[in-house]
């Protein structure tokens, strides 16, 4: 055996082996679906109209932040008495000017910088994830006007499936759990 093939061999028997971790159980199909894809459709328009049906709690985890029609429709939201709370990713946050996250924490809704990851890349809502008729808004969709006007993004709003909503309501836990407060990252 040659000296590589052999240094080959050793790096790989030492790498970590993603294939030995269990794999998700599949989540039943339930509710319904709505799709957006952009530039063609009112992608943002439909995240606005799912936050005006917001009752109890909103969950949010972003990369970009930069839309004022969807930070002014959770701003809304708060002020009729939903619980909002953001995760956003750290480096995205500072890299940008036409950040909305100061806009929400001005509006009193708590906003949680991830650091753990390289990038914090998920896009999803998570709607009265509680109820009888919770909502998750997912896709490649950043919640940014240029996702609706320059890219060609999608957006799912899957209702109605308490599973899928119980499963991102979880994952976006975990997420907050190693999240820092926004005002914290700000005063460094």
């Amino acid at each position: 055996m040659s000296a590589v093939l052999a240094l080959v061999l050793a790096l790989v028997a030492a790498a970590p082996s993603y294939a030995q971790q269990a794999l998700p159980e599949p989540i039943g199909a339930a509710g319904s679906v709505q799709v957006a894809f952009t530039p063609w459709d009112d992608a943002e328009g439909l995240v606005v109209a799912v936050i005006g049906e917001a009752r109890r709690q909103i969950l949010v985890q972003a990369f970009s932040f930069t839309s004022r029609r969807i930070a002014a429709a959770l701003i809304a939201a708060r002020k009729r008495g939903v619980e909002v709370l953001v995760t956003a990713d750290r480096d995205q946050t500072r890299s940008g000017e036409s950040s909305r996250l100061p806009d929400l924490v001005k509006a009193g809704i708590p906003v949680f910088l991830e650091t753990r990851y390289a990038a914090a890349h998920n896009k999803v809502m998570v709607i009265d994830g509680d109820s009888r008729d919770p909502i998750v808004v997912t896709g490649s969709y950043y919640w940014s006007s240029g996702a609706q006007r320059r890219n060609a993004e999608n957006v799912l709003v899957l209702r109605r499936n308490r599973d899928l909503a119980r499963a991102y309501f979880e994952n976006w836990q975990r997420h907050r759990a190693d999240a820092q407060p926004y005002r914290t990252e700000k005063a460094r």
